[in-house]
């Protein structure tokens, strides 16, 4: 697992290391690592056209000194100077020693590159651009850019961005992750994210956000040993669908199948759909859900939010075990917040609109909402999104790296919780097992969509090829 920390704490981190390292060698070498990533994106560097944006500051001295590197090698290097008072003399010296040049800092000065680095505003930065930088960053949007720890444009901390700012193919962060380059608006807008080691490791406090990445979900994920049967690998249940709603119930069902389970129950009203796709499945019509003997709930899914629904949800949430509740028993949630207080966990799976309708938000800091919910409701948070986000009641959480807009689709989230509710059952601590459900089902929306727009169908499909392609590394 990758940590991710916030500003303050990077800042810390890089005066305890600077204070023992000659003046300009913490820089040195995040411009070192940053035109080794620039060279790599180029064709060839020789002959190749660059524009430096640059802003005040440490950030576009970075920008500078790699520019510098790139112009040795026989870039034709140009600086776009924001602010000239403020710029970073010592790198715009070492940039025009070089052979690198200062030119006007016009639109047409970024078309007609093969690279831009944009070192505008760094970790430090607030809102959107404003004016000259505003223009230089939509003509930045034609060219192939790079992004100097940040676009510039997004919170460091947040990942929330403003009207203008930078839209990366590729950033390039020192040290370690920040939420802005991994969560929110700024996990689009940053690209494909490298991370440069500039030695801050040993200095970084312990981190409380994680990215998780393959080598751990291959860890995480069971894996069922010589002599464990059926019930050893989990027992998961499942009330979701209705008659309105058949498809909820096979989605989520099919995804607690596909998802690992060894013995998976069925207890709702799409009993006869679920039999003629999951003849494994036993199905439970006539029995209350806290009379079966499972290691984890899934419910929720296409329910409906009636009475008979409700008392059906303060049934699954009156046993020890634990819970999930996504979708329609996240709406019934928000009229009956007593049903939180139990002493088993329980895991929650909004997208926005339901997350609004149990907590406060979700505002700009998707990282700071979903940690302030799973701390008020005393349970753990999967808040759907581009980068979905996984907060413990405990305050540890995870940010989610895989996935596609695609998976922005119908049922999509029927398949995520029924496939959660299969590593709950395996044992999976309910925060890593909510992480791991999202990394899985990222996995599987990517390989869905590699034929064009994918259903919840092919996502469901997908979990096998997923959870095999992860396993493989």
């Amino acid at each position: 697992m990758r940590g991710v920390y916030p500003v303050a704490e990077v800042r810390a981190a890089e005066a305890e290391l600077m204070a023992q390292l000659p003046d300009g060698a913490l820089m040195a070498r995040a411009a070192s690592g940053l035109a080794v990533e620039c060279a790599r994106l180029l064709d060839r560097v020789y002959g190749s056209r660059v524009a430096l944006l640059v802003g005040a500051g440490n950030n576009g001295g970075d920008a500078l000194y790699a520019g510098a590197a790139l112009a040795r090698r026989g870039a034709a290097v140009r600086a776009l100077l924001l602010d000239p008072s403020r710029v970073h003399a010592a790198g715009l010296a070492a940039l025009t020693q070089a052979g690198g040049r200062v030119v006007a800092a016009a639109p047409e000065q970024v078309r007609g590159a093969d690279l831009v680095v944009d070192g505008i505003v760094g970790i430090g930065g607030r809102g959107g651009l404003r004016s000259a930088a505003a223009e230089l960053a939509d003509a930045a949007r034609e060219v192939l850019t790079v992004a100097v720890d940040v676009p510039s444009g997004v919170d460091a901390d947040t990942g929330a961005a403003g009207d203008a700012c930078i839209a990366a193919d590729v950033t390039v962060t020192f040290g370690a992750l920040k939420p802005g380059v991994v969560c929110g608006a700024g996990a689009d807008l940053a690209g494909e994210v490298r991370l440069v080691d500039i030695g801050l490791e040993p200095v970084l406090p312990p981190a409380h956000t994680w990215v998780l990445e393959a080598p751990d979900l291959a860890a995480l994920l069971p894996e069922p040993g010589a002599a464990d049967d059926k019930y050893a690998r989990g027992v998961v249940g499942v009330v979701a669908g209705s008659p309105a709603y058949l498809g909820a119930g096979v989605l989520s069902t099919g995804a607690a199948v596909h998802g690992g389970a060894g013995f998976v129950r069925y207890a709702g009203a799409a009993a006869d759909a679920i039999l003629a796709r999951y003849p494994e499945v036993v199905v439970h019509e006539d029995t209350r859900p806290s009379e079966l003997r499972v290691q984890a709930w899934t419910i929720g899914p296409g329910i409906g939010t009636d009475d008979a629904a409700r008392a059906t949800l303060a049934d699954v949430l009156g046993t020890d075990v634990p819970v999930i509740v996504d979708a329609d028993g996240i709406t019934l949630l928000g009229s009956s917040p007593s049903l939180l207080q139990r002493s088993a966990p329980t895991v929650l799976t909004p997208h926005d609109r339901e997350f609004a309708r149990v907590a406060e938000g979700p505002s700009d800091d998707r990282l700071a909402s979903a940690r302030a919910a799973a701390a008020a409701l005393g349970a753990t948070v999967l808040l759907k999104g581009n980068a979905t986000v996984v907060a413990a009641p405990d305050g540890r959480a995870w940010i989610n790296p895989t996935g596609t807009p695609w998976l922005g689709t119908a049922g999509s989230g029927d398949v995520l919780s029924g496939l959660l509710g299969a590593l709950l059952a395996a044992g999976l601590e309910p925060p890593l097992a909510a992480a791991a459900a999202a990394y899985v089902h990222g996995v599987a929306g990517q390989l869905a969509a590699t034929d064009g727009p994918p259903s919840a169908a092919d996502v469901l499909a997908a979990l096998r090829p997923a959870l095999r392609t992860i396993a493989l590394g």
